[in-house]
């Protein structure tokens, strides 16, 4: 499954317990017509998915759903449910965060002269 919408917030790497579980949670919005916010779990090496990622920036993520059942000392079985993301990738102008943003088209000088005999010695 994919989400998709504005980062509204990300929070630090959190580590739990004796065999450093790793966590670290997003917030964003949905854009439709009743947005929603949709807290996001990443897990263990997936937490550094984030670092390249702001708050207003546009994202897909895509994501597993989890559920759990717990019986609490009362005998009552509960349910918790969560979202785990697994990817992210930037839907913002310029592309994944991952790679620089591309020089704009002018930036490059087109190339008007070619030897010819430089140009004809290809061998095919």
């Amino acid at each position: 499954m994919e989400v998709q919408g504005t980062i509204k917030m990300i929070d630090e790497t959190k580590t739990y317990g004796s065999n450093g579980f790793r966590k670290r949670e997003v917030v964003i919005t949905t854009e439709e017509q009743y947005p929603q916010f949709l807290l996001i779990e990443f897990v263990q090496d997936k937490t550094d998915l984030l670092d390249n990622y702001q708050v207003g920036q546009q994202v897909k993520i895509s994501i597993n759903l989890k559920g759990r059942e717990w019986v609490n000392p009362q005998g009552e079985t509960k349910y918790f449910n969560s979202i785990q993301g697994w990817r992210i990738e930037s839907l913002t102008e310029g592309g994944s965060p991952d790679l620089p943003p591309l020089p704009p088209e002018d930036a490059f000088e087109p190339i008007s002269e070619f030897d010819e005999e430089e140009h004809d010695d290809l061998p095919f």
